[in-house]
């Protein structure tokens, strides 16, 4: 059974406690979660610390690699800029 669930983000701490929990939760190192993603341990390691200037691609990489998906959609009925 495949089981769906979503959690919205804010900030790259976030993301990155989200990261860290779910490898830990699969059991496997980092080392080997950067093997898969074909990304550095340095890299895994500041993406799971919140590093706020992480490369978007590899982040995307290593979130796929554990089964996760990036997602958008609108918070609000609010937009910026009005037509």
């Amino acid at each position: 059974m495949m089981m769906r669930m979503e959690t919205s983000l804010r900030t790259t701490k976030e993301l990155g406690a989200l990261v860290r929990e779910t490898r830990k939760a699969q059991g496997i190192s980092q080392e080997q979660l950067a093997g898969v993603a074909n990304t550095g341990v340095r890299f895994v390691s500041d993406l799971e610390n919140g590093k706020p200037t992480v490369q978007l691609e590899k982040a995307i990489k290593v979130l796929e690699a554990l089964g996760l998906g990036l997602y958008t959609g609108y918070r609000w009925e609010h937009r910026l800029w009005k037509r």
